[in-house]
């Protein structure tokens, strides 16, 4: 018998070649594609009681007809149909619109079911749908009508949820409801379990045939729930699977660099750092130095908040694939950026013989190639770049360890591209912005995760408040005071410059607006368009205090590290995301001194007002996160297109967080076992693996 994962959608009664053709755009290519088209939500059909409805909302009652209809006719083929029907004891009125054909039907005394908005003050439910009551079920959804006049398969039953799909075209929610029907009594009975049957019983799961029978016409609300819980565990789990199996191949195929890193040099060089290192420091660098020791390449994300100390820990690592005999690379996505990294480098690297160099775009080419010939011949240690890193030229003579920060602003082929320069070298992933454990075991799911949580000794938490458009003057008066008092501040803005489009705050007229108000303070303007080696000269006029203040657009939302900072005010902040809000008040507060972040903010929406609330109420970079994806989801939070995040059928990160969890934990178990590869009772789960691109020739035995 042919696998319904085989089987051309075709083969479904009533499916004809147009018909197949549309399915095909909603990607329906099979017999099971069409089984796991799964409805995005349900209409209520369960009948209840008046007194049980919510005024103003959709309600489906059984009601007599009691009075005799009346038609109003208005307008172009427009009509107002009225009838008094009792439900429950209860006198309404119920009102059909453009639907004059109805009012034969309304004979006293015939019993039928309306659905519809209810109205409580008015007594009044105005139709939507209709059904009567006399009759067979058997002929119940000939009778049942919709507003367009389509006559709505429900599958022989009444007083139920009804499944909604995502259509178009001709392909209308009555032919979709009636073909899905149609292919579970075609196809239910060869739908196979795929998930093992130890899987199953631990999460009390429900197999998989009457899953997706239920999800498709559910008999109450939590049947639906529990076959839900089932098809999104196992649409997880499938996708752990891949992630882990493939890691498992990957390392078993993959030789790696096992670098020989002496303990003692390691200590020596923490003990030459102006600062120690914090607990959670100390216990990420024992994880970096064991992968590096290995003989399979490390493949670790480093998260952690603004001001938390990657860099240090990634000078460390760096350090040591130096001791080791290695070279390393550290890829940013900005000059700015990677001139702030090389000076952290050089002044870390002080007492000891690395050589560290910059590579980036604005170069000059003589000065490419000295840098490219001083990486193939070994005279360079380190480099730290940009893009440029990954052209054709730029080689190395023995590259052993790759660190990307933020490396959510690369693309996946751009990351792997730095790879390849070496022969498997070690990777260290780093990001700034704090990810949910739920997104970063998604998107990251190949790689382990280490987590920065404490900050540095010394650190004071930043002050943050949320104030209107008209307490700009204080904002100012404050900017004053801490300039007053010897410190520096920075004025965000959305825009560069004025829009017709859109009524915010933009930095040219900002500059001015505040060069006027504080007349005695130098002040600088940073923005995107200006050239590398302005945008240098501002940061460096600003790092050294020549520059007061910098009005800037978000080109400053990573890599500038002015401790003097200590006021971050940002104009419109109701326009920016959370995460991003985040990242810019960790600009200040990076020395001993209190520092301030300042919203300045009148948002319209509820999701707006939210996002004030959320930072003024915590500077937790993971909490943020947190409530970030919650706001936005999780492609807009981290750029699915970069990030290589998945579009899941059914599953959501946000609300199934638990269950993602936990199929990653059953799938990391069960790869990791030599049961999985070679005992027949997971042959369904090994086909399933083959049929992706990347397992393609592989054994799995």
């Amino acid at each position: 018998m042919i696998a319904i994962s085989e089987l051309a959608v075709r083969q479904v009664k009533g499916v004809t070649a147009p018909k197949e053709s549309e399915l095909h755009a909603f990607g329906i290519f099979t017999v099971e594609d069409l089984l796991l088209y799964f409805p995005f939500r349900y209409e209520d059909y369960r009948v209840k009681e008046l007194a049980e409805s919510e005024d103003g909302q959709k309600t489906t009652i059984i009601a007599v007809v009691r009075g005799m209809p009346i038609l109003q006719r208005y307008g172009r083929n427009k009509s107002r149909l009225t009838c008094k029907v009792e439900s429950g004891g209860i006198l309404l009125t119920a009102v059909w619109f453009n639907r004059h054909y109805v009012k034969e039907q309304l004979t006293p005394g015939k019993e039928i079911m309306i659905t519809g908005k209810w109205e409580q003050s008015r007594l009044q439910l105005t139709v939507a749908e209709h059904e009567w009551i006399s009759g067979s079920a058997a002929r119940a959804h000939d009778n049942f009508t919709t507003g367009s006049e389509e006559h709505i398969v429900r599958g022989g039953k009444t007083d139920t949820l009804q499944p909604v799909y995502s259509v178009g075209g001709s392909l209308t929610q009555s032919w979709m409801r009636k073909t899905i029907s149609q292919a579970l009594k075609q196809y239910a009975a060869a739908i196979e379990e795929i998930l093992p049957p130890p899987l199953v019983s631990k999460h009390q799961l429900m197999d998989r045939k009457t899953a997706i029978s239920l999800m498709h016409l559910p008999e109450d609300v939590n049947a639906g729930l529990q076959a839900r819980k089932r098809m999104v565990y196992e649409e997880l789990f499938l996708f752990q699977l891949k992630i882990q199996a493939f890691r498992i191949i990957h390392v078993k195929r993959s030789t790696g660099i096992a670098m020989a890193i002496d303990s003692q040099s390691i200590r020596d060089f923490a003990a030459t750092l102006p600062f120690e290192l914090t607990a959670a420091q100390k216990k990420v660098v024992n994880e970096l130095l064991i992968d590096m020791r290995r003989n399979s390449p490390m493949n670790r994300l480093l998260q952690g908040d603004v001001g938390s100390g990657k860099t240090v820990v990634a000078a460390i690592a760096l350090y040591g694939a130096y001791v080791a005999g290695y070279q390393g690379a550290l890829m940013v996505p900005t000059e700015i950026l990677a001139e702030q990294h090389l000076k952290s480098l050089k002044k870390l690297y002080a007492g000891t013989d690395i050589v560290v160099e910059l590579l980036t775009g604005s170069m000059t080419e003589r000065n490419k190639r000295d840098i490219v010939a001083g990486l193939q011949m070994g005279l360079i240690h380190i480099v730290v770049g940009t893009h440029a890193l990954i052209q054709e030229t730029v080689g190395f003579k023995n590259l052993g360890l790759v660190v990307t920060d933020e490396q959510h602003r690369f693309g996946v082929n751009q990351r792997s591209v730095l790879r390849k320069k070496g022969i498997n070298p070690d990777v260290l992933t780093m990001t700034a912005t704090p990810i949910p454990r739920t997104l970063a075991i998604t998107a990251f799911g190949d790689m382990d995760v280490s987590t920065l949580k404490e900050m540095p000794y010394g650190r004071k938490p930043i002050k943050t408040y949320w104030v209107k458009h008209d307490a700009f003057d204080r904002v100012i008066a404050f900017i004053q005071k801490a300039v007053n008092g010897g410190r520096q501040a920075y004025m965000i803005c959305p825009l560069i410059e004025e829009s017709e489009k859109l009524e915010v705050q933009n930095a040219i007229d900002m500059h001015i607006q505040l060069q006027q108000a504080l007349p005695d303070v130098t002040i600088g303007l940073l923005h995107g368009r200006l050239t590398a080696a302005e945008k240098d000269q501002v940061m460096s006029s600003f790092s050294s205090n020549l520059l007061q203040v910098v009005v800037a657009t978000t080109v400053v939302e990573v890599g500038v590290d002015v401790p003097n900072a200590t006021v971050m005010a940002i104009m419109d902040a109701e326009r920016f995301g959370l995460s991003q809000l985040h990242q810019l008040r960790g600009r200040v507060g990076r020395g001993s001194h209190q520092s301030h972040c300042i919203l300045i903010a009148d948002p319209k929406s509820e999701t707006g007002r939210m996002r004030m609330k959320v930072m003024t109420e915590t500077t937790d970079g993971f909490e943020v996160a947190r409530k970030d994806l919650e706001l936005r989801g999780p492609g807009e939070f981290f750029g699915t297109k970069q990030s290589g995040l998945p579009e899941f059928r059914l599953a959501d990160l946000v609300s199934d967080y638990q269950l993602l969890e936990e199929a990653r934990d059953d799938a990391t178990q069960l790869t990791a076992s030599e049961q999985f590869w070679n005992d027949n009772q997971y042959t369904a789960l090994q086909l399933y693996l083959k049929k992706d691109e990347k397992f393609q020739g592989e054994q799995f035995d």
